[in-house]
C-alpha cells in the first residue's frame, strides 16, 4: 500500500509541467501629462524664389542673380490678367502719330489693376513685333490715371502687329500677355511669313555679335544654351537691370518668348537658356548696350523635331 502510494507520488512528479519563467514585461510608458499643452509642429524653413525665374531659390532675401529683382517668399498661384489696348485713331495707319493706351483687368476683382512692381526699372515693357518679323521695337508706356499706361507711336509698316506686354501686378506673378493690332495699308496682306534661317554675326551701332549654340540645331521642347560673343568686348553696360535682354517670336508670331542671361558677368560672352517651344524658324532679338548705346541684333534661329 505504501509502495503503491510512492510511485503514484514519483509519477505526478515526474509527469508535472516544469515552471516556466514569467516572460520579460516591457517598460511602462510615463503617465502623460493631459494638461501639458500640445507641441506645436515644427515649421518648415521658407524658401525664397524669383518670381521671373522660379527655378532661382534661396534660404533668405536677396535678388536673382539673372534678372536682379527682389525674392519673394513663395509666389502665387498663376493668373492671368488680360490687357486691353485702344488706339487713337480707332484705325491706325503707317508712319501715322498714333497714342496707344493700354489697362489691365484683375481677374479676382474685374477691375482695372491699379497697383504694379518694378520688373527692370520700368513699370511696363511693351514689344512691339511686325507680321514679317522685320520691324521690332522695346517701349515703356507711361503710367497714367493711376490705372493705365500711354504710348505714343508711329507704326513704321502695315500689317498684322503683335503687342507684347511685360508687367508686374502687386500681389501676383510677373505677366507675359501678347494682343494684336491691326494696321490697314499699302502692303497689308494676312499671311504666315517664311524666314530662311541666318546665323550669321550681326552688327549694330557700335559692337558687333555672333552666336553659337549647343546643340547647333535647337529641338523644340528641349533647352538650348544660346552663347553671344560681343565685339569689342569694353564699355559692355547693364540695359534695364540686365546684362542683355531678348525676344524670340516664332516665325507666325504665336509664340512669344521674353528672356535674360543666365550667365553673363558684364564681359563679352553672354549665355541665355532657352526652351524653343515648336519646330520651325524663330526671330530672335537681343539688346545689349555699350557705352551708353543700346544695341539690338536679330538672327534666325531653325528649330527642329525630336526624332
Amino acid at each position: 500500500m505504501v509502495r503503491l502510494l510512492a510511485i503514484a507520488v514519483t509519477s505526478a512528479l515526474l509527469f508535472q509541467d516544469p515552471k516556466v519563467p514569467p516572460a520579460p514585461q516591457a517598460p511602462k510608458a510615463p503617465a502623460s501629462d493631459e494638461n501639458a499643452p500640445p507641441k506645436e509642429p515644427e515649421e518648415a524653413p521658407v524658401e525664397w524664389t524669383c518670381p521671373m525665374d522660379p527655378d532661382v531659390k534661396e534660404k533668405g532675401p536677396g535678388r536673382c542673380p539673372r534678372c536682379k529683382m527682389a525674392l519673394v517668399p513663395g509666389i502665387p498661384d498663376p493668373l492671368e490678367y488680360p490687357v486691353s489696348i485702344q488706339t487713337d485713331p480707332k484705325v491706325p495707319k503707317p508712319n501715322q502719330d498714333t497714342k496707344l493706351t493700354l489697362w489691365v483687368t484683375n481677374p479676382k476683382t474685374g477691375k482695372q489693376e491699379t497697383k504694379f512692381q518694378v520688373v527692370h526699372e520700368k513699370l511696363y515693357h511693351l514689344f512691339l513685333v511686325s507680321q514679317d518679323l522685320k520691324h521690332f521695337v522695346h517701349e515703356h508706356p507711361l503710367p497714367v490715371d493711376g490705372s493705365k499706361f500711354v504710348l505714343d507711336f508711329k507704326f513704321p509698316a502695315a500689317g498684322y502687329w503683335r503687342a507684347l506686354s511685360d508687367f508686374y501686378p502687386e500681389a501676383a506673378t510677373p505677366q507675359m500677355i501678347a494682343n494684336s493690332i491691326f494696321v490697314p495699308g499699302p502692303g497689308f496682306k494676312m499671311e504666315v511669313p517664311k524666314p530662311r534661317p541666318d546665323l550669321a554675326p550681326q552688327k549694330a551701332d557700335n559692337i558687333s555679335v555672333s552666336l553659337t549654340m549647343e546643340p547647333k540645331e535647337p529641338i523644340a521642347g528641349l533647352k538650348t544654351l544660346m552663347f553671344f560673343k560681343i565685339e569689342p568686348g569694353d564699355g559692355l553696360e547693364e540695359y534695364l537691370g540686365a546684362w542683355g535682354h531678348m525676344l524670340a517670336a516664332s516665325w507666325d508670331s504665336v509664340d512669344m518668348i521674353h528672356n535674360h542671361p543666365f550667365i553673363a558677368d558684364g564681359g563679352p560672352n553672354v549665355q541665355f537658356n532657352m526652351i524653343f517651344p515648336r519646330a520651325g524658324v524663330y526671330r530672335v532679338w537681343v539688346q545689349f548696350q555699350r557705352k551708353g548705346v543700346v544695341n539690338t541684333v536679330a538672327f534666325n534661329v531653325p528649330v527642329g523635331e525630336l526624332k
